[in-house]
């Protein structure tokens, strides 16, 4: 299986960054990133795909994973109602400020073993949980000393997974990860309009032919199957905004309304309107 290099947005040049409630159960997105990422999603159960290892979550899961380890989102083919949340931290931010204070010294140990991936199991997981969902309504500061506190109680945990035998190093090389990681910011970026095979092959020098090819080989999907589920994701989030099901179409990139509905059905098992029933009063 080969690896997605993801791009964490950090738009305020700090140490960690935070999403809550980032919805991609319908994507496929097998990636990797320098950031540490610590990760617990509630109501869901689901697969755990951290480098080699793979297994499943019953309820809840909270895992910790070193830098460039590829992974699957945990959401992934999750059909019930859930909750998550991601923490990424910086790679210098945890490889330099843990390493001489040595009141933290039990932190710098935690991200030594991360680089093997950890699950942690036991009573304890709900209640970082919600510490972590807690820190979307605290200020920077604040959420700094909570993180702090939140990785010493994650190092106290005796209950753990360890999800490799030894540190995973990721075998694809950087030109790869580079290239993939180009396809995916310009998926990104443009969604919201037509993208044609062509201009999309031209970023990676290759035949519309050798690109479909090698999408394919990448992802597992062809990439048109990749962009609609890409654009049925961004759908989601309009239409739990309260946007209209022709709007959240159209934003999407979509150009036909009944193409919209055939596909949001096909990938998630119901229609727009419905969905979208759910999330507002």
């Amino acid at each position: 299986m080969k690896v997605q290099l993801e791009t964490i947005t950090n738009q305020v040049n700090r140490s960690f960054s935070m999403m809550f409630n980032p919805r991609l159960s319908d994507l496929f997105f097998w990636h990797s990133h320098p950031e540490y990422e610590l990760v617990y999603i509630k109501g869901a159960n689901g697969t755990r795909h951290v480098g080699d290892h793979i297994s499943t979550y019953q309820e809840s899961d909270l895992v910790l994973i070193g830098s460039e380890i590829p992974h699957l989102n945990f959401d992934y083919g999750v059909q019930s109602e859930y909750q998550k949340v991601v923490v990424h931290l910086n790679k210098d931010f945890v490889e330099n400020h843990f390493t001489h204070a040595r009141e933290l010294i039990a932190i710098k140990k935690l991200f030594e073993k991360s680089k093997k991936g950890i699950a942690f199991l036991g009573e304890k997981t709900a209640f970082i949980g919600k510490k972590l969902f807690d820190l979307e309504n605290l200020n920077p500061f604040q959420q700094y000393l909570q993180l702090i506190i939140i990785l010493q109680l994650l190092s106290e945990i005796k209950s753990v997974e360890i999800l490799h035998k030894k540190p995973f190093l990721n075998k694809f090389s950087n030109k790869e990860q580079e290239r993939l990681r180009q396809i995916h910011a310009f998926i990104d970026n443009n969604y919201h309009r037509k993208i044609e095979l062509d201009e999309i092959a031209g970023i990676c020098f290759m035949t519309k032919e050798a690109f479909c090819r090698y999408f394919k080989k990448m992802t597992k999907y062809t990439f048109i199957e990749f962009l609609n589920r890409y654009r049925i994701s961004h759908s989601k989030r309009y239409l739990m905004a309260g946007e209209s099901v022709s709007d959240a179409c159209y934003q999407s990139g979509f150009q036909s309304l009944s193409y919209y509905n055939r596909i949001f059905k096909k990938v998630t098992n119901e229609n727009p309107s419905k969905f979208r029933k759910r999330y507002i009063i």
